[in-house]
């Protein structure tokens, strides 16, 4: 067999299942077959048409076609690789691994100072026309790509969630938590629920999660969180208050991409608090930069991708720390991919595909 299915891009809202050749690894990379790839709602805001990493960032016009296959958090096994990717990665055929959903130069300032995460001329898996994603029967992991194993023991659907976790994880490292603090966690999504974890490890007096949807909440309670909060239905501000003397939250994140949440966070904050934003808006956001500066003097930090923080979450996947059976909700095989996108930011929490179903 010389062909798989795939998902292929021809343009906002023009995604396809076609038979495509199964691409060949050149030196230094690897033919991995896929078993799990997530779908975040970054994918569900590009599907759309809002901006990607295109280079320019933005999406192809529509009369471009386009032929990439999304899919940038993924579990696979190795079916072939050289002597150079073997010892590079310290992986083999057969061994089960995840790859991080950048790959840098290795050669730009950022590359040299370790900072690979904002690497210059990168590429990443899925958003770029010559590294293409997991949603696919068998992808490539080029020769620069960064891997690790993951056990074979732990459901795919929640290896492949690795990618999702590690991401949250860097922005609880980003918001500097300390042991007294009352953190504030905005969406109890994938992002929201691996920070309501890891904000919880770090042992603050209050890790408070907003949402929505009361199944999500109780998810939140289960990862976390002490105290949760339908913003639907509670006084957010009051119960913050209640919590801080009247001073405010500590830090606030924002899981939620939403542009309501932002100026919430700014609102929510003491004088002096931290704001992290880790969201893909589907349009610019405003706010009053005068609560940030003269108002309050807050610092507003974002975060981007999972630098060092994939062995850590990967642990914490393999070790059943997380209910990873209630965050990993639902999975459909490949075929069933405008369902799994329909899915995406409602009840649902982290769906997957299962490209090859047998895994």
């Amino acid at each position: 067999m010389n062909t798989m299915q795939a998902i292929v891009i021809h343009g906002p809202e023009d995604y396809r299942l076609e038979q495509v050749p199964i691409p060949t690894p050149g030196p230094g990379e690897a033919l991995v077959k896929v078993q799990a790839v997530g779908i975040c709602a970054s994918d569900l805001k590009c599907f759309h048409g809002a901006p990607m990493y295109w280079g320019d960032g933005t999406v192809p016009p529509p009369s471009v076609d386009v032929h990439a296959i999304p899919g940038h958090e993924f579990v696979g096994e190795i079916v072939e690789l050289d002597d150079t990717a073997r010892k590079r990665w310290r992986v083999d055929v057969g061994d089960r691994v995840v790859s991080e959903q950048i790959v840098p130069c290795g050669e730009c300032r950022f590359c040299r100072r370790g900072q690979y995460w904002m690497c210059a001329p990168h590429d990443i898996y899925g958003f770029r026309r010559h590294v293409n994603g997991a949603m696919a029967e068998y992808m490539i992991f080029p020769a620069n790509a960064i891997v690790h194993r993951v056990s074979p023991d732990v459901p795919a659907a929640h290896a492949a969630f690795a990618e999702p976790l590690s991401c949250a994880l860097h922005a609880v490292e980003r918001a500097q938590i300390g042991f007294g603090d009352v953190v504030v966690i905005a969406g109890c999504g994938p992002i929201g629920l691996g920070m309501i974890a890891g904000a919880r490890a770090k042992s603050p007096a209050h890790v408070v999660a907003l949402d929505l949807e009361p199944t999500k909440l109780e998810l939140a309670q289960r990862c976390g969180a002490d105290v949760v909060v339908n913003i639907a239905d509670d006084d957010i501000t009051a119960i913050i208050n209640d919590l801080t003397d009247g001073y405010g939250a500590d830090i606030y994140m924002d899981a939620t991409g939403h542009p309501t949440s932002v100026p919430q966070g700014l609102t929510l904050l003491r004088k002096l608090g931290r704001f992290v934003e880790y969201g893909v808006f589907g349009r610019e956001v405003s706010v009053d930069w005068s609560i940030i500066s003269d108002v309050k003097e807050l610092d507003v930090l974002g975060a981007h991708l999972g630098p060092y923080c994939w062995p850590t979450a990967i642990r914490m996947i393999e070790s059943g720390a997380l209910p990873m059976d209630q965050i990993c909700s639902d999975q459909l095989p490949l075929e069933e991919f405008h369902k799994a996108l329909h899915l995406v930011g409602g009840s649902a929490v982290k769906v997957s595909l299962l490209p090859n179903p047998a895994n």
